[in-house]
């Protein structure tokens, strides 16, 4: 399986990731990956058996959400003909196709609880049941699991198995979202930008103005790499100079002045004008009457006109720079100013 995105970056966060996932590798262990969407998990895991002794087998790839529960066992541990209604003749699950390989489980919260049953006797013992087999069949698998949740907190809720987590948690790698690692901004942009010009047949790549720069190394990425790379690939895309640096980025491909007024106030990019007026109308901790540092009594009353914007607009900035009458780049930076949104 070729891939078009390989691991990019520098920042120490991302090595340090990447170091303990190469570390682990040559184990024949678990291993869990965990980080946001979009943060490189597959990749990882990929690394993870490409670097192990069993670089020359299979790896299989599920994810765990797209099949209903239903489905889930019969998927993961295969089954024989007529075990269930449509079942016409017998189908081995991923289990028995990743014999001497690696098995990677994505989006592994998603299990019920029937199948993290089934996981951990496969994981425990090397042996899994086909539905409606009598007999177990011997597989040598190693697991590597995704997931963005938090996996002690479910178990903490019953909604995860202990022991299965124990099994499963010999090495725990955890990726940094992009937002952590903005020094990867600029490489990966790069990356991603220098590649789409090269399909569009660019004769070179000239590069990202100073405007457009910023924009991307201010922006919070909730998508992390993979929204990155939808936002500069299409930035690249839509420039049509290929001689000048590209200077126009686009984050929301749904932004329009012609979209649907029903898409506009559920992602609260419109206000009206009573709503500006309640936004401007925040209650600050100063009195006017009493007032003794007037530039902190200024800083307060902005922080709070932007605070209670954001949360009218369910911290949705473009909303509020709009309904504010702003910028995106004027409120990032007020936002910035005032330490808005920034974790504790």
């Amino acid at each position: 399986m070729e891939r078009t995105t390989q691991l990019v970056g520098q920042s120490s966060s991302f090595l340090d990731a990447i170091e303990r996932a190469s570390r682990a590798a040559p184990l024949d262990r678990p291993v869990l990956v965990i980080g946001e969407r979009g943060t490189g998990k597959e990749l990882v895991a990929e690394r993870l058996h490409h670097l192990s002794s069993r670089w020359d087998g299979p790896l299989v790839v599920m994810n765990c959400a797209a099949l209903p529960e239903t489905l889930i066992e019969a998927e993961l541990f295969g089954h024989e003909a007529g075990a269930f209604t449509g079942a016409s003749k017998a189908r081995a699950g991923r289990f028995e196709e990743a014999d001497g390989g690696t098995l990677f489980l994505d989006e592994l919260a998603t299990l019920s609880s029937a199948a993290q049953d089934r996981l951990l006797r496969a994981v425990e013992y090397g042996e899994v049941t086909r539905i409606g087999a009598s007999r177990p069949t011997r597989v040598d698998v190693r697991i590597v699991a995704a997931t963005n949740e938090h996996l002690p907190k479910l178990v903490d809720e019953g909604r995860f198995r202990a022991d299965l987590l124990d099994r499963l948690s010999f090495e725990v790698v955890t990726l940094p979202p992009l937002r952590h690692r903005t020094s990867d901004i600029p490489v990966l942009a790069d990356h991603f930008a220098r590649r789409m010009a090269l399909e569009l047949d660019w004769p070179q790549w000239p590069g990202f103005s100073a405007n457009a720069m910023d924009r991307l190394l201010g922006y919070d990425w909730p998508g992390n790499v993979r929204e990155l790379r939808n936002v500069v690939e299409r930035a690249v895309y839509r420039w049509e100079d290929a001689d000048n640096p590209v200077d126009l980025i686009q984050f929301d491909p749904f932004e329009s002045p012609w979209r649907p007024p029903s898409m506009a106030r559920v992602q609260g990019a419109e206000a009206s004008p009573a709503e500006v007026q309640a936004i401007v109308a925040a209650p600050s901790r100063y009195d006017p009457s009493n007032c003794a540092d007037f530039r902190l009594a200024i800083a307060e009353y902005e922080k709070a006109i932007l605070a209670a914007a954001l949360d009218k607009c369910r911290w949705n900035q473009r909303a509020a720079a709009t309904a504010l009458q702003l910028t995106y780049d004027q409120l990032r930076h007020a936002m910035k100013r005032h330490k808005l949104g920034e974790k504790e």
